[in-house]
């Protein structure tokens, strides 16, 4: 991942399910200063009836597959990986 403050190699999953892509706040440290989004995101969980309140997020490159790509990460506390892509931001 790389972003306005360095780059660094982090654990990312693709998920072909998911139609937005995160990122742990505390991978954030030395890539990118996260922004306030303009309308707060109430997410749900895999816990039914468990949401988070969004309110920051980055936009940040990586590569896939040798190819330069560039995406909207919202910053999610408790994240249970580093960062999660989203399919629905990007065809594979």
């Amino acid at each position: 991942m790389a972003g306005s403050k360095g780059e660094k190699h982090i654990y990312t999953l693709y998920d072909s399910k998911a139609n937005l892509s995160c990122i742990h706040p505390d991978v954030l440290d030395g890539l990118e200063v996260p922004t306030h989004l303009g309308r707060v995101r109430i997410i749900g969980t895999a816990d039914e009836g468990h949401f988070i309140e969004v309110t920051q997020r980055v936009s940040l490159d990586f590569y896939m597959d040798d190819v330069l790509l560039s995406d909207e990460f919202l910053v999610i506390p408790g994240l249970s990986e580093e960062a999660l892509i989203g399919a629905a931001t990007m065809q594979k």
